[in-house]
């Protein structure tokens, strides 16, 4: 009997020993298989001549080629080497068209992003480009497929052996130019306009008064930097009429619909909340070490795996009319070009400007017809498309998509309309539904702004390429090699005629309420070597209350630009490059500042919370990873949002940043308002009892997480970021995601900070939602000098050695070097690729 068991030991044993050899080998070999060739001569079809490909020690590719043709066809050759999961995943998010990946799960998605239309008007940019711009589009495309025509399957990514088991039918398809031009309008998504907002606004008609709303909706403060201050243009502005007012309580469950399919999209995409933003700066010579400007830039977007950004150098050889690139910086996976970076004379960067860009209208549907719709007296017939969704694993489905004068449905509300007729105060036919007009919707010239900042060589040339920048409107800052600096606010910003802020959904029957036109660019805000000798952007307001047309209701409410601006100023000498990487890596929480005071001096019974508090004296309200007051403070901001508006609020608990910094810097003024009550008690509580209740559950929560020593606590140790594959990085298989995300990892930072590593107090957690998703330095006195960082890697493929590579110099505030000239760049290249014909 021991004997047999001996033997069947030994046999289980030598079957779990050669299994686990096979998984480990199959671990090892099966990613590796999609490993690009990076050395060595590769002979491609299509190319018109030797290509030089040299990537760096970080695996950046530094381009050379003889003709623009070659340069763009090669550029899409390294993108599919390193990306193409990305690329793909990307141009069916941008075309709808996810279900046929992923299966019927993405079929809500995908209905709502094919009614937005992104490819039917890329489609349209794309007939209309001119002939130069067209043929470095095909280059491109031309370049993705020569890759694609010998790597299929595991060859071009890992995911796809996991795609193979949910969809083994699902066939890669050619690369066409005009995915790359759709790629622009999910980005435009992502940076977002004040929809949400509206909705928000709208839903708090039914409980609150205006005044409330106006407490919630704070002016933007006056003590905070706007970007052109004093700019003045010689226009009147636009006019101003009532319009027709509406009953917005009876519609109330219309909006918490749209609401809700409008969050599903947006889980998909990735926030677009009030960190969703960016710093950017420029500084003169009159205030640097060189005596040349220094330009600094990092956008804040969603965290994901791979790295959203792609850094790349595009270099023409020789640099001549018939082939004038010469740019290095960030780009996109599945777009030719450079989108922030910069060429031989002139560097510039972008941070959203956030205008009020999207209106809601409110569409009397005919009872009779649904698809016309009312306008000033007269049914009018919709517009309508039919829409064929492939679905993974099983039918076709089919729909119409309706779109009225102002924009497509993007509601589907009907049957939640059914007893709103009788509730409205205004005469209400039996059916409704809510129509976007949103400037991404309209064909615009994005394409050729982008092009025409690659070539730019001065201040001219750029703002003739920022004329075309329609959407998402940029802040947009300029150095050159001159010495000048400037800054332009781009895009179509459109002119209401009845003047209405933009913050609620207005009636879409009277024509009250139509767009006149757009802001005219030359009165678009700007300046060009501006006397304090700096241009600093944070989202905040570009202009003061003067400026005679409404660019947003919505900026970020500048604290961010308030550390930025007070740094620059207050420099302890002339700046360098070193003093600008503090300044990327500052993380003053200014909630902190207006609200610890108060804290201190609530009266506090319980003796251990009273010692606990103390950890917050002499602290300099910095958010570091290391630090046990940074922990603290947060952790009380979390539970004073909760049961300050918890009770109150629709939606529950504010989700924290700049806006409700400023909701609150204003209400501790007033510790007896009525917002501090809790209205589920029968007591009535003020600001002091609401302090004293969150602070207690802020320390019962860190002694959870952390134990009882408050000295041993760390921000860091709550605030992480775990980057996740934007397809399978959130499949709820942990196997799966293993082996696609990264982390966590500890962080810096914080909401509405320079170090601007974005959390929400909604999310059960402090973990960074969005972050700084690339950092860029520029030396206008020696390009050479100019340095960068990405938060993971340029390889799209896991366990790429640079997969994850930059997510520890990146979250420490470390960065690499920009290599510029061609014999720097030699001298940094382990691996050589000679593309041939």
């Amino acid at each position: 009997m021991k004997s047999k068991l001996r033997r069947v030991t030994y046999v289980l044993v030598s079957v779990l020993v050669i299994l686990g050899i096979v998984l480990c080998t199959a671990a090892y070999v099966l990613p590796r298989q999609s490993f690009p060739q990076v050395s060595g001569q590769i002979q491609v079809r299509g190319l018109n001549g030797p290509v030089d490909v040299m990537r760096d020690e970080n695996g950046i590719p530094h381009i050379y080629a003889a003709n623009a043709h070659d340069l763009f066809f090669a550029q899409g050759y390294v993108h599919a080497q390193d990306r193409f999961w990305q690329m793909d995943f990307w141009r069916h998010l941008s075309a709808g068209r996810l279900a046929e990946m992923f299966g019927k799960s993405q079929l809500a998605n995908d209905k709502f992003l094919r009614t937005m239309g992104w490819m039917d008007i890329a489609e349209q940019e794309w007939q209309s480009l001119p002939a130069d711009t067209r043929t470095i589009f095909q280059a491109y495309a031309d370049g993705v497929n020569a890759y694609l025509a010998g790597h299929q399957g595991t060859a071009l990514s890992l995911e796809y052996a996991v795609l193979s088991l949910l969809n083994r039918d699902y066939k890669i398809e050619p690369w066409l130019p005009q995915q790359s031009i759709a790629w622009p309008k999910v980005m435009a998504w992502d940076l977002g306009g004040n929809m949400g907002q509206e909705i928000e606004n709208a839903i708090l008609l039914k409980t609150f008064s205006a005044a409330q709303i106006a407490e919630l909706n704070p002016p933007y403060p006056a003590d905070n930097p706007v970007i052109v201050p004093g700019f003045k243009i010689n226009s009147a502005g636009q006019s101003a009429s009532t319009g027709a007012a509406l009953n917005y309580a009876a519609l109330t469950g219309l909006f918490e619909s749209t609401g809700q399919q409008l969050s599903q999209v947006q889980e998909l995409l990735g926030n677009t909340g009030a960190d969703i933003g960016s710093n950017d700066w420029v500084i003169a010579g009159s205030r640097t070490a060189s005596g040349k400007p220094i330009l600094a830039d990092d956008m804040h977007l969603s965290e994901q795996m791979p790295a959203i950004w792609y850094e790349a150098h595009l270099e023409c050889t020789p640099v001549g009319p018939g082939c004038p690139f010469d740019v290095t910086g960030f780009t996109f996976a599945g777009m030719p070009g450079v989108i922030v970076g910069h060429n031989q004379r002139v560097a510039w960067g972008f941070t959203n400007v956030g205008p009020d860009v999207q209106d809601l209208y409110i569409e009397k549907i005919n009872p009779d017809n649904p698809n016309q719709y009312e306008y000033q007296g007269q049914w009018v017939d919709m517009q309508t498309r039919q829409e064929t969704f492939k679905v993974a694993g099983g039918p076709n489905v089919e729909m119409t998509v309706q779109v009225t004068r102002h924009g497509p449905i993007i509601s589907d509300v009907y049957g939640a309309l059914d007893n709103f007729k009788d509730q409205a105060g205004i005469d209400l036919p039996g059916k409704f539904a809510i129509a976007m007009r949103w400037t991404a919707l309209e064909p615009n010239n994005v394409i050729q702004a982008l092009m025409g900042l690659d070539l730019a060589q001065n201040w001219d040339d750029f703002r003739k390429a920022a004329s075309y920048f329609a959407v998402p409107s940029q802040n947009m800052v300029f150095a050159d090699v001159d010495g000048n600096i400037g800054y332009q606010t781009p895009g179509n910003i459109p002119v209401r005629a009845a003047g209405d802020d933009g913050l609620l959904p207005v009636p879409g029957w009277t024509g009250e309420y139509e767009w006149q036109g757009y802001i005219p660019f030359e009165q678009l805000p700007h300046t060009y070597n501006p006397p304090q000798g700096y241009v600093a952007t944070a989202n905040n307001a570009v202009v003061g209350p003067d400026y005679p047309y409404s660019i947003s209701r919505s900026w970020a409410y500048g604290f961010r630009a308030r550390e930025i601006v007070s740094m620059i100023e207050n420099a302890p000498g002339p700046i360098t490059v070193d003093y600008v990487k503090k300044i990327h890596g500052d993380d003053k929480n200014w909630n902190a500042a207006a609200l610890t005071p108060v804290l201190m001096n609530v009266s506090l019974s319980d003796a251990h919370l009273a010692q606990v508090r103390q950890i917050l004296q002499g602290w300099d309200y910095q958010d570091q990873m290391d630090s046990a007051p940074a922990a603290l403070f947060n952790a009380f901001w979390k539970y004073l949002l909760a049961d300050t508006f918890n009770d109150e609020l629709p939606n529950d608990q504010p989700p924290g940043g700049g806006r409700w910094f400023e909701v609150m810097r204003n209400l501790v003024e007033k510790p007896d308002s009525a917002w501090w009550d809790n209205v589920t008690t029968p007591q009535k509580e003020n600001r002091d009892q609401i302090f004293q209740a969150a602070f207690a559950e802020a320390v019962a929560d860190l002694e959870k997480q952390m134990g009882s020593d408050p000295a041993k606590w760390k921000w860091g140790s709550v605030h992480t970021i775990t980057f996740h594959n934007q397809s399978l990085g959130k499949s709820g298989v942990s196997l799966i995601e293993n082996i696609f995300n990264r982390g966590p990892f500890p962080a810096s930072g914080g909401s509405e900070i320079v170090n601007a590593t974005g959390w929400s107090t909604t999310a059960g957690s402090y973990a960074v939602r969005s972050l700084p998703s690339e950092r860029m330095i520029v030396d206008l006195s020696d390009l050479q000098n100019s340095q960068s960082v990405i938060t993971t890697g340029q390889s799209g493929h896991a366990y790429h050695p640079h997969y994850a590579d930059q997510i520890d110099p990146w979250r420490l505030i470390q960065y690499h070097p920009m290599y510029w000239e061609r014999s720097q760049v030699e001298s940094h290249a382990p691996d050589r690729l000679r593309l041939v014909p």
